[in-house]
């Protein structure tokens, strides 16, 4: 494992930095380094919240406080995420299919680009058995509910 980890840094750094230094200024290659990072810090981070921390995700608590969830795995992976702007290409390819978290989570072995067919079968089946299949059309809705879900998270709680 140690191997593969140092032989990983190795292609990294050689492909990130010792290839470009060959051509281009050292200046000039942590720029584009750093601005690469920026976006995709950025890009995964929005993903990661449009996904997870919206009004329609829930947040269960373990049952009695312990390691054990109530709902079964498959459940817990449909009340916890939601899916944004399923037909758009541009965000399909630019997320790398991660619009479909839902897939995502219940098929993390299969490739992306079956995540649009596999989320008409999931959300009749969702329907079979009467479950919520959580998605906004548009990365506008998404982005709306984010945005409430932090408002209402930031009201004052009201003690009993």
């Amino acid at each position: 494992d140690l191997l593969v980890l140092l032989c990983g840094k190795a292609v990294f750094f050689t492909l990130a930095f010792v290839i470009p230094l060959t051509m281009f200024p050292w200046y000039i290659v942590l720029g584009v380094y750093l601005f690469a990072s920026y976006v995709q810090g950025v890009v995964m981070s929005v993903v990661f919240q449009l996904a997870h921390v919206l009004e329609e995700a829930d947040f269960p608590i373990p049952k009695d406080n312990g390691n054990r969830m109530e709902a079964a795995w498959a459940v817990h992976q449909l009340q916890t995420t939601v899916n944004f702007a399923m037909k758009s290409r541009l965000i399909g390819w630019y997320t790398g299919g991660l619009n479909f978290q839902i897939e995502h989570h219940l098929f993390p072995q299969v490739c992306h680009l079956n995540y649009p067919g596999l989320s008409i079968v999931v959300r009749e089946v969702c329907a079979d058995y009467g479950l919520n299949y959580a998605y906004h059309d548009s990365l506008r809705e998404a982005i709306k509910s984010h945005y409430q879900w932090l408002k209402r998270l930031g009201q004052p709680t009201k003690m009993v």
